[in-house]
């Protein structure tokens, strides 16, 4: 008994060291199966499935590996059996029938075979017929499991009940079913077979239990996401080691691991809000790092050419913080554009490779050429937008840029007038003070404001600027009728909420807030802003407080 509990040991510990950060799951998960398994187990995990399907698989392949002839006699060490299947890969009953008895008895479909399906010791009975049938499948594999010391595929041929008797041996066989994706499956029956059934799902089970309690309570294991140490191990491990190098300098050479390092961990920093599954942040670090590292491999190439003897290594801690600046605003696009799959890693990085010299020192002119380039990217997609959505970003970029005190001098009109347009503060002229001097609000940045606020300077901006493309409406007497009534119409609501997911609006309160209004940051800039309002002829100039 010791040495099998002393090979759990080693095996628990080699599956942690493979996949850090599930230490405990995978021991709980391996005693479980190893001792008395539950009928039914309901793995929920909303962050990594994919990870977790691979840890369950590892876990079971590695005691199915077990060679339990080997304990002494009075070792209780079942023998395992264990099919994993994907539930949207077996979209209909047969094909969920015939993939698990298939795997559980090892059993591998032959074209020369006519790619017939395990069948058991008897040949022409179909165990996929129905759910009944699939039982008496399951029955027949556990009978054939023990009489060939649990390989189904040792006693391919063999005929005779009573010779198969004699040969069954005392060994137990625990036969293990792992459905991934299992909000598709919708019920299970058991059946008298020792079989554990094991989903894995990102849905809670409350939420895909059959109704009328037409399924077994199951026990429940719940995985955590993985911390960012572990993330970072993870990601760290899909570096190529030392003994894959190579002479020539590429992209994953094993000398660039240190930088590949920080890479990961600054890209870590920008998308772990919006995403920390292993899986994403690797698709993502696969379509930057190229670009990243390309300037790298161009300054050793230029030194290469003057040093034959050079060797490949990272650069100096200058240039590498230099790297992360230029690079790091374009993970932000790598997420949006990679993480929802709207293009492959490959393409986005043919797309967008980077170049950046790293014998060139920092250019102010250079740096605001690219920040230009950025707004008018950002502006050729904010003018692309529809006549209200303008509407709302010019309405936010003024709640931005204006105090909140400012307002009724710069919004209000009088009770008789009409269509009166004021212009803002300009240049305030004021006697010298001595002092630093006032930077204007547009230089210092957004400032956050309420919902509320926005709709009041948006209906001001529809009221005067909109006025003349109004669809005529006399059903609306009052003054003011109409932008009230368009105002808290759906669509305006909708305009919001689709900025902030182009993130040319910023969400600064949380999701769940309930005492007061959500509040925002305006993300266009100056030049953008005044493009917005040649567009809408919209004066932004003189309905800012501080134009200058």
């Amino acid at each position: 008994m010791a040495d099998y509990q002393q090979h759990l040991e080693y095996l628990t510990q080699d599956v942690s060291d493979a996949f850090p950060g599930n230490e405990v799951f995978i021991s709980q998960l391996a005693t479980l199966i190893t001792t008395y398994p539950p009928t039914f187990i309901h793995v929920h995990d909303p962050t990594t499935p994919r990870t977790t399907a691979s840890v369950i698989q590892t876990v079971l392949s590695s005691l199915s590996a077990f060679d339990t002839t080997s304990f002494s006699p009075d070792t209780v060490a079942p023998q395992i059996a264990f099919a994993q299947v994907n539930a949207v890969a077996c979209f209909t009953p047969r094909l969920l029938y015939d993939t698990v008895l298939n795997k559980l008895a090892k059993w591998h479909t032959r074209w020369e075979d006519g790619c017939a399906n395990w069948s058991g010791p008897d040949d022409g009975i179909r165990y996929n017929d129905s759910l009944d049938a699939f039982m008496h499948g399951l029955r027949a594999l556990r009978t054939e499991l023990l009489e060939g010391g649990g390989d189904a595929t040792s006693l391919r041929g063999r005929k005779g009940k009573a010779k198969a008797k004699a040969e069954v041996e005392t060994k137990e066989v625990r036969m293990v079913l792992v459905v991934e994706r299992a909000e598709r499956v919708l019920n299970l029956s058991q059946s008298q077979v020792d079989i554990t059934t094991i989903f894995l799902s990102d849905v809670q089970w409350d939420d895909i239990k059959p109704s009328l309690g037409a399924a077994l309570d199951p026990y429940r294991m719940v995985i955590s996401p993985p911390t960012k140490q572990a993330t970072l191990q993870i990601l760290t491990s899909y570096f190529p080691t030392a003994s894959s190098s190579s002479a020539r300098a590429h992209a994953h050479h094993p000398a660039l691991a240190p930088l590949y390092a920080l890479f990961i961990s600054a890209l870590h920093s920008v998308c772990a809000p919006f995403t920390s599954n292993p899986h994403e942040l690797a698709y993502i670090a696969a379509a930057r790092w190229p670009g990243f590292v390309q300037p790298v491999l161009d300054a050793y190439a230029a030194h290469l050419s003057e040093d034959p003897t050079a060797e490949l290594a990272p650069p100096a801690e200058d240039a590498r913080m230099r790297l992360l600046r230029y690079f790091t605003p374009s993970f932000t696009a790598a997420l949006e554009s990679l993480y929802p799959r709207l293009t492959h890693a490959r393409a986005w990085a043919r797309a967008n490779e980077g170049r950046v010299g790293l014998d060139v020192p920092a250019n102010p002119r250079k740096d605001k050429g690219k920040a230009r380039e950025v707004d008018e990217g950002a502006g050729a997609a904010a003018r692309g937008l529809p006549t209200m959505s303008k509407f709302v970003l010019v309405a936010a970029f003024l709640a931005s840029t204006n105090p909140p005190k400012t307002d009724i001098r710069m919004f209000a009109r009088g009770r008789d007038e009409k269509r009166k347009r004021r212009k803002g503060g300009g240049t305030k002229k004021t006697a010298l003070k001595s002092g630093p001097a006032k930077v204007p609000q547009r230089l210092l940045g957004p400032m956050s404001f309420p919902l509320d606020r926005l709709l009041a300077i948006l209906a001001v901006l529809l009221e005067e600027y909109d006025y003349d493309s109004r669809v005529p409406g006399p059903e609306y007497t009052l003054s003011g009728e109409y932008t009230e009534m368009e105002l808290y119409r759906v669509h305006v609501t909708g305009a919001i909420t689709e900025l902030a997911s182009m993130r040319l609006l910023h969400r600064t309160s949380q999701p769940d807030k309930i005492d007061g209004p959500p509040t925002f940051k305006c993300a266009v800039s100056y030049e953008v802003a005044l493009a917005l309002g040649r567009d809408l002829r919209v004066p932004v100039l003189d309905l800012m407080w501080e134009a200058v």
